[in-house]
């Protein structure tokens, strides 16, 4: 009885800009060593279902696609499959051709067949050269007439590891929208449903799911595969941490599937990485790549890491992220190609099999931010890695239109970087960690965000104070930074036209600019340039016309931290563009917050080796279950 590990399938809501992820029947050229569409033949009506599609007489479609080619290498590596058979279905006179690549994105053709009428065509793949990097797809050429893909898929004959399904977790606070279209698009998805336990949503929000008009009909499709759970909001770490343990008390579940409330799923996705983590030869965390739900063709985060000495997370080669596959298809994405090993994935879309959480506890009680890639960083040191499976992917609210590093997020990307530094950094003193915050500190500081500093010296006060403050916190500190920022007028996004107010000078179209001065300074310009602006920040009063009204304004674009710290005041659009935010510059609050800043990271670096060793004895407690099940009960 074969395993099927992949199925091929196709959009079927009718939305053109999603066709480069599942099919190409384009003809790509390259010019100047970048890829160049010769012929524009997508059509979504081409797409006849879920399993379907038409491909036109006398042209050649390829599913050399980010859906639909066969992640081989990942196979290989991750798995004992050897073997993977592609299974064609066909209606008309036809060529498959069937393809391969390696790790420097080289294309060879393996197979070929001529088929006619109702056929269908299997062909076996050994999985045995694909150690660096490479796909297996195939493309489909008609004769002179209309030939239809009537389905196809990629399976094995191989016994899986492990048999149990997996549950899922979503987390929401007030999305309720999002998360029926969830629910909805499983509930539509009975070979989805094969491989899932249990659904459960956690809903922490006063919005309800289960008070949305469409929630009682997906509740009855769905059954007892779906349980609703309310507490209190305890941030994306307490709601996956409940889903976590409400997957623990399930036999029938081998693993937990975590995923975020705004996002948009291809249900295909999920069964893949359940797959893959029921074959793969020891436990890993399997994660999903995420496409931009605002811009769907464009990926987001291909392979995450954590980098060691500014413990810092990025996404490899992020100088080449977002990819966008209307620019460039799979089979022009050479770097695509390579088999990329990931530290941790985002938890939008994770699987974690129930052997990690029993071998390395729950998520630190972290609310948001750092939660997904520490308990990866935790699983790994324990032998459990995490594998970032191409093919198994969704789409999520981009951070496109945000700016958390300047809301009252800022304190969860202080406090929980430099935790999770002290629990897994092998760097002395975090490595360049501390100077890397400091600097952050000076930047808010001379383009006058003084909320974020506030934020950010209140996180250091707390990760001073001990461990056991994030457990006590946990509830606290989310609403307490949304209060602090009625005390910093920057924070107002003014939106009324008519109450926004002008700059004095007009707006500084900087973006057009090609004057030296505003280039970003290196080296000893950049201290000469820092030394003047804490000075002139320190010592020079701002001019009462200045504080009174804008001294100028910029785009969000154009408001760079080298740009900003020269005038007193100025008026800069917010990240989402919905209005105008006011930057003040307040010489005493300037005085004040630098020297907390100073102070709180001369102490973080004088007692890092203290603080490192009391973390790190306190993380089993941190993250045992019965501490959390004691906060999904308080006040619930």
């Amino acid at each position: 009885m074969p395993f099927v590990l992949q199925n091929v399938v196709f959009p079927t809501d009718r939305d053109p800009d999603l066709l480069p992820l599942y099919v190409d029947p384009d003809t790509w050229s390259t010019i100047d060593e970048k890829p160049v569409r010769v012929t524009n033949d997508a059509h979504i009506g081409d797409v006849l279902g879920r399993r379907s599609v038409r491909v036109r007489g006398g042209s050649r479609t390829s599913f050399a696609s980010y859906f639909n080619a066969f992640p081989a290498s990942y196979w290989q590596h991750w798995t004992s499959v050897r073997l993977v058979r592609l299974t064609v279905r066909t209606e008309g006179q036809a060529t498959i051709l069937v393809y391969r690549s390696n790790g420097s994105g080289v294309q060879q053709r393996i197979e070929t067949a001529e088929v006619s009428g109702k056929a269908e065509t299997s062909f076996d793949i050994p999985l045995t050269q694909f150690s660096d990097g490479g796909w297996v797809w195939f493309d489909l050429v008609s004769g002179g007439d209309d030939v239809v893909l009537a389905g196809a898929e990629w399976s094995t004959e191989h016994e899986p590891v492990r048999t149990g399904k997996a549950s899922l977790g979503i987390t929401t606070f007030n999305k309720p929208t999002y998360c029926a279209d969830t629910l909805r698009a499983l509930a539509d998805s009975p070979d989805v449903l094969e491989v899932v336990d249990r659904i459960f949503l956690i809903d922490q929000g006063t919005d309800r799911v289960d008070a949305q008009p469409a929630f009682p009909e997906i509740a009855r499709d769905l059954g007892e595969q779906l349980q609703i759970i309310t507490q209190p909001n305890l941030g994306g770490s307490g709601g996956f941490a409940r889903a976590m343990h409400e997957t623990m008390q399930r036999d029938e579940s081998d693993f937990v599937q975590l995923l975020d409330d705004d996002v948009r799923i291809e249900p295909e996705s999920i069964r893949r990485s359940i797959v893959f983590g029921r074959f793969s030869t020891l436990p890993v965390i399997v994660g999903a790549h995420m496409f931009d739900l605002l811009d769907r063709p464009r990926l987001h985060a291909w392979a995450e890491v954590v980098d060691e000495a500014p413990f810092m997370w990025r996404t490899l080669y992020q100088e080449q992220m977002p990819h966008d596959f209307r620019e460039q298809n799979l089979r022009q994405s050479k770097l695509l190609h390579m088999r990329m090993d990931a530290d941790y994935n985002g938890w939008w879309m994770c699987l974690i099999p129930k052997a990690a959480i029993a071998e390395v506890g729950l998520p630190l009680p972290a609310f948001i931010k750092w939660d997904d890639a520490e308990f990866s960083l935790r699983a790994g040191e324990a032998g459990i890695p995490t594998v970032t499976l191409p093919g198994a992917a969704l789409w999520h609210v981009s951070w496109v239109g945000k700016d958390d590093a300047i809301d009252w997020q800022a304190y969860f990307h202080a406090r929980n970087r430099i935790v999770a530094a002290l629990l897994h950094s092998e760097a002395p003193h975090g490595g360049t960690l501390i100077r890397h915050s400091r600097r952050v500190d000076l930047k808010h500081l001379m383009m006058m965000q003084y909320y974020p500093t506030a934020l950010r010296n209140r996180a250091l006060r707390d990760v001073l104070s001990g461990p056991d403050h994030m457990r006590r916190t946990l509830r606290a500190r989310m609403p307490e930074a949304r209060e602090l920022a009625r005390r910093y007028p920057e924070t107002v996004v003014h939106k009324d036209p008519e109450q926004v107010l002008h700059s004095r000078r007009g707006r500084q179209v900087f973006a057009i600019r090609r004057r030296h001065d505003f280039d970003s300074p290196t080296g000893l310009r950049l201290r000469i340039f820092t030394a003047r602006t804490i000075l002139s920040h320190f010592f020079r009063r701002p001019d009462p016309a200045n504080v009174a009204t804008p001294e100028v304004e910029f785009g969000k674009e154009d408001a760079h931290w080298w740009r900003v710290p020269a005038f007193d005041s100025a008026l800069v659009s917010a990240a989402d563009g919905s209005g105008k935010q006011i930057y003040t510059r307040d010489r005493g609050t300037f005085r004040g917050m630098l020297l907390d800043s100073i102070r709180l990271h001369r102490r973080l670096q004088r007692e890092w080796p203290r603080l490192a060793r009391e973390y790190r004895e306190a993380l089993p407690r941190l993250v045992a279950e019965e501490e959390w099940v004691q906060s999904f009960e308080a006040d619930a």
